[in-house]
């Protein structure tokens, strides 16, 4: 069974809610997965927007997701529960900012990428960012999975 990643507020390409952006909300949505192949010792979690005008712009980075888990819930990122390491992101924030795409711009797509790794912690500081945190989560990657969702500002 390979690794799969879903949202239970969005279907694959289609439209993320506006409570999950940045001009709402703002809530971390709800993914859940499956199919971690043996010898996961947990996950990291990277979320990107590749049609940013500047180039891929980064949303939200997680590492040290832990092994026994199995999604992380809607505002996963102010839970107090916070097992998993926020990195931060490209609007400087260690937590989930969500979907902002300029104004007047095609619908921009978000990718959700989850990784199960053979480490149980990255050991990255906080200040590498998510670029230096995905990086070496690549490194230790046994499955990716991802799920793309898409928003549009009106």
């Amino acid at each position: 069974m390979a690794l799969t990643l879903i949202s239970k507020a969005f279907a694959p390409d289609q439209p993320i809610p506006r409570k999950y952006a940045r001009a709402g909300e703002n809530l971390f949505p709800p993914l859940a997965w499956s199919g971690a192949p043996d010898g996961t010792r947990s996950f990291a979690l990277v979320i990107e927007d590749p049609d940013a005008p500047s180039g891929t712009f980064r949303h939200c980075g997680i590492a040290n997701i832990p092994a026994q888990w199995t999604a992380l819930t809607e505002n996963a990122d102010t839970a107090p529960d916070r097992a998993p390491r926020f990195y931060k992101n490209d609007f400087g924030n260690a937590r989930y900012d969500g979907p902002q795409p300029p104004r007047g711009d095609r619908p921009h797509h978000y990718i959700f990428r989850l990784v199960a790794v053979d480490v149980p912690r990255l050991s990255i500081p906080d200040a590498a960012g998510i670029s230096a945190m995905w990086a070496e989560a690549k490194k230790h990657a046994l499955a990716e999975a991802s799920v793309t969702g898409t928003y549009q500002t009106q």
